[in-house]
């Protein structure tokens, strides 16, 4: 089958199970990992998750979700039916607070995650 395929090399292929393989190596950076967790990084890339709107302002919402992503009319009245779910991944925290200001305006209850 080598040949067929024309290797040269045998392909590592391997999962190793908890406790099988090599000997637990020590912990050799306890110390500064437990600093390391008193400062957690800033935050820079948030997802935005729509909660909840009024039925009145559907239409509305379904605009505005098309009008911030790449979605047709179809897709986004499916996403917009299928409440919670997420709006945007990736957006940074300016962004993502000039579409949650507007979705509030329509009537919706947007998180930021």
């Amino acid at each position: 089958m080598m040949k067929k395929l024309r290797m040269t090399e045998m392909p590592v292929i391997g999962m190793m199970k908890a406790g099988m393989g090599l000997p637990a190596m020590p912990d050799m950076g306890s110390g500064s990992a437990a600093k390391e967790e008193g400062k957690k990084p800033e935050k820079t890339v948030f997802e935005l998750r729509l909660k909840s709107y009024e039925a009145a302002s559907k239409i509305k919402v379904i605009r505005e979700v098309r009008s911030f992503t790449d979605l047709g009319l179809k897709e986004a009245k499916h996403l917009v039916a299928k409440i919670p779910f997420v709006i945007k991944r990736g957006v940074s925290k300016e962004e993502a607070e000039q579409i949650i200001e507007k979705l509030k305006d329509c009537g919706a209850k947007v998180v930021i995650e």
